[in-house]
């Protein structure tokens, strides 16, 4: 009775330890089950934390921390010293020096302070251009968050579609069993001959075989989404379907000027063109003067006889380059070069916007279009099958006419679910394109 007992116990302390550990291996996703996810939830998840949007907003506060930079030239500079020096009497330093070349004894302590009054333009365009970077930096987040949309839109879409090609899969095996089991039965009673029944388990197995496949393309979509969630491990969603958008315009020219207005990447890269074209008047400025007001001050408490205990002057120092081996000119027309290839590369830009633009309204428009088709072509194929069923149950044909309107029937179904969620694609990478793809408010 005892070891009975002893046996007991033992055995039910490894069954909670058991449980513990299979609760302790299961992941969050399946404690809690599929994360329920609107659209509009997924678009703003992947905005508060995608690495990419973060990246490119930290780019943007270095910009405008390179403005600050620059603009300090505007303010005054000020140093404090503190100087302390022996000598042997008299002295002077011939080698080496232009400058205070006697050396006396002395410790000393002040200030000294200069203030730019004017580099007639130099400061005042780089500024410019530096703010002009932080436009356009600006422009590059928006740009990002217009991709990560895009991307959250197609991965959304994409795990609808392969969940509902599961659906389809699903229902497929279950009507082609019922077949399968209504042939084998009129086998077994020899009303049908076995032919009969092994193309029906043909058909059936193929079934089985999209189901597999489609159980795999439903996860794979649920790891691309959340990918595009910027989620660091994959989970299991379930999706709110949404609403079908209005049809396509007519014409693609107002869809053209209006990405050439909105895009922000035809923003940045005009901000970044007016960036470039500032630089280089500020590179042609370098051969202007400078002018400097500059100012001392401080107190000597320890010196030799004939040095003051205190000292202050102020004076103006004005800059002129004269010459330094053409570096300025250089500067300078490697600064145009640049503003040039901006505009080139701006140029380009906006051809490939308007070529983007019409193929994304030419795939949009065609998306629109098999919608219909595929309903005509699911209900034929539905109609085809109920014929072909009544006549196999009246004997008039063979089972392979009534697999293959099965096969027709469920390529059907695949194509209408695939048509719905390939226009919503079609109908995002269209706002993109146009830069109407935004957060919503």
């Amino acid at each position: 009775m005892i070891r009975a007992r002893h046996i007991a116990v033992v055995t039910a302390l490894a069954a909670l330890a058991a449980a513990s550990a299979a609760a302790q291996t299961q992941t969050p996703t399946q404690a809690r089950g599929p994360i329920k996810l609107t659209l509009q939830q997924a678009e703003q998840q992947a905005l508060q934390g995608h690495p990419l949007i973060r990246a490119g907003e930290y780019a943007e506060l270095a910009a405008g921390e390179n403005v600050r930079e620059i603009r300090s030239a505007y303010f005054p500079t000020v140093f404090g010293s503190f100087t302390g020096a022996q000598a042997q009497n008299g002295t002077v330093i011939t080698a080496g020096g232009l400058n205070n070349s006697s050396v006396l004894d002395r410790f000393a302590y002040g200030f000294a302070a200069s203030q730019l009054i004017t580099d007639f333009g130099r400061t005042s365009n780089l500024v410019a251009s530096a703010s002009l970077d932080v436009e356009s930096s600006q422009q590059d987040v928006d740009a990002r968050r217009a991709t990560v949309m895009l991307d959250v839109d197609r991965a959304y879409f994409d795990a609808l579609r392969a969940v509902a090609v599961l659906r389809v899969a699903s229902e497929t095996v279950n009507a082609r069993q019922v077949v399968v089991d209504q042939v084998a039965a009129q086998t077994a009673s020899g009303l049908k001959s076995t032919l009969d029944l092994s193309f029906a388990k043909v058909n059936l197995s193929e079934a089985q075989l999209l189901l597999v496949q489609a159980q795999n393309d439903v996860q794979s979509s649920y790891a691309r989404l959340s990918a595009a969630l910027g989620a660091p491990q994959t989970a299991t969603y379930d999706l709110s379907e949404e609403s079908l958008p209005a049809a396509p315009p007519v014409d693609s020219a107002p869809l053209v000027a209006q990405a050439l207005r909105d895009r922000p990447d035809v923003q940045r890269e005009r901000f970044s063109e007016q960036s470039a074209l500032k630089f280089a008047d500020a590179e042609r400025s370098l051969w202007f003067p400078s002018l400097s007001l500059i100012g001392v001050a401080g107190m000597t408490p320890f010196h030799d006889v004939g040095v003051g205990d205190r000292y202050s002057a102020i004076g103006v120092n004005v800059t002129v380059p004269l010459t330094n081996g053409n570096l300025y000119g250089a500067r300078r027309a490697a600064a145009n070069d640049r503003a040039s290839a901006e505009q080139q590369a701006l140029q380009d830009l906006e051809n490939r916007a308007a070529r983007d633009v019409q193929i994304a309204w030419l795939n949009a428009k065609t998306a629109y279009q098999r919608l219909d088709l595929t309903d005509q072509l699911l209900a034929q194929a539905s109609d085809a099958l109920d014929l072909a069923q009544q006549r196999y149950n009246l004997g008039l044909s063979s089972v392979v006419e009534i697999t293959q309107a099965q096969l027709n029937q469920t390529e059907a179904q695949i194509e209408q679910a695939a048509a719905r969620y390939e226009y919503q694609v079609r109908s995002a990478a269209l706002r993109y394109e146009t830069g109407q793809l935004k957060p919503r408010p």
